[in-house]
């Protein structure tokens, strides 16, 4: 404890830049608190380097924890905006477009199975199909292949 409270300055600066590597490189900057609090221990470290803040506890965690709370303030709106810009892709499958005549007839809100390339699939459908007909897959999901009549299918 010693060797912090001794270079308080210092250690604010290598535990901001640890903090900020964790949320940046661990955590893939998923929640902003370790964000927040990293800047703040750096921002910190650096105004008790220069001299702006004497080098004791109350003055860092004072500090830290104002700095923390006015980048929060400042920054939370602007930074959930840009995680929530990234929308989750559809993934596009091979399987779209696949035809294959139906092993028994199908319901809508119903499921029937369909073996395909090693896989067991439920296979949904919006329509009544009968048995023997040829559908078209228009999507395909984790076990799941949604389907239509094929010449409806575009």
């Amino acid at each position: 404890m010693t060797v912090f409270t001794e270079h308080m300055a210092e250690s604010l600066m290598v535990l901001g830049l640890a903090l900020l590597a964790i949320e940046v490189l661990i955590l893939g900057f998923a929640t902003f608190v370790l964000f927040f609090v990293g800047l703040a221990a750096l921002a910190t470290g650096l105004m008790m380097y220069m001299g702006v803040l004497d080098q004791d506890m109350y003055s860092a965690l004072a500090s830290v924890a104002i700095i923390s709370a006015a980048l929060a303030l400042l920054l939370w709106k602007p930074l959930k905006n840009l995680q929530s810009k990234d929308k989750p892709k559809q993934v596009q499958s091979d399987l779209i477009g696949h035809q294959f005549s139906l092993p028994e007839a199908l319901s809508p809100g119903q499921s029937i199975v369909y073996r395909y390339s090693g896989i067991t699939w439920q296979v949904y459908s919006q329509q009544q199909l009968a048995a023997g007909q040829q559908v078209q897959v228009v999507k395909a999901s984790v076990g799941r292949l949604d389907v239509m009549p094929a010449q409806d299918a575009s």
